[in-house]
């Protein structure tokens, strides 16, 4: 994906935009599933039981609040560049009586704000094909981990069977966005979604750029027949 200087501005100002029903079009998009996914994506982590954990482009805290109820006594950090997404999220996990052990910050993920070394896993669900230099961010979550601890990456994958791609990319061209249009307002985000997912790298290459970013032991594994992949690589040490 060719970075774009705006691209940043433009990504904040659509989550912003569609807050008050992300959840809700998370569930109907994927037949609720996106819950699962980011159950399996928390264990992933492999998180020891008092660990640290920052969950990267935490949105609405789904997957945050997933890590917590994995880990029941880590603290974790959820990062986002979208303050509406941050205060929807702020919400959910007092709701959920989490609040204590959650932590919210703006940032962003090509400039973490946080020492080396400061967690013992790191994860981000459905970031990379948001960002404008996907090495970078990976790079910096290899930096804020400690070595030996996982960085685990959930994100939209192209599907690789022929007849069900057909099928997919009919659905996520054309009933995504008039859901999107109908349950949000917003038909231009959930444009958006397909249009980035056109552009996004092969989950094979990004389990290069993992690596690329110094990351070690990379693997993946495709769910949703090959619609969704979980990426998890170790710093070394």
């Amino acid at each position: 994906m060719t970075p774009t200087p705006d691209k940043a501005a433009y990504v904040r100002r659509m989550f912003d935009a569609i807050v008050a029903r992300y959840d809700l079009m998370n569930r109907l998009m994927t037949a609720g599933r996106d819950e699962a996914w980011r159950r399996r994506a928390a264990r992933e982590a492999h998180a020891p039981s008092e660990a640290r954990i920052l969950d990267v482009a935490a949105g609405t805290a789904d997957l945050t609040l997933a890590l917590a109820r994995q880990y029941p006594a880590a603290r974790i950090y959820a990062l986002d560049f979208s303050l509406g997404m941050l205060e929807r999220g702020i919400a959910k996990v007092r709701e959920r009586g989490a609040g204590e052990r959650v932590r919210f910050i703006a940032g962003d993920a090509l400039a973490l704000p946080f020492a080396d070394s400061s967690f013992d896993a790191v994860t981000s669900g459905f970031l990379m094909r948001n960002v404008t230099d996907i090495v970078r961010a990976f790079a910096e979550m290899r930096r804020v981990v400690r070595p030996g601890g996982r960085v685990v990456c959930l994100e939209i994958s192209k599907p690789v069977l022929p007849l069900f791609s057909r099928l997919f990319w009919w659905y996520f061209t054309r009933v995504v966005p008039a859901m999107g249009r109908l349950v949000s307002g917003n038909a231009e985000a959930y444009r958006y979604l397909p249009q980035s997912l056109a552009q996004f790298v092969t989950a094979e290459e990004l389990k290069g750029m993992m690596e690329q970013a110094g990351l070690e032991e990379v693997t993946y594994r495709r769910l949703m027949l090959g619609t969704v992949a979980i990426h998890v690589g170790k710093r070394p040490g």
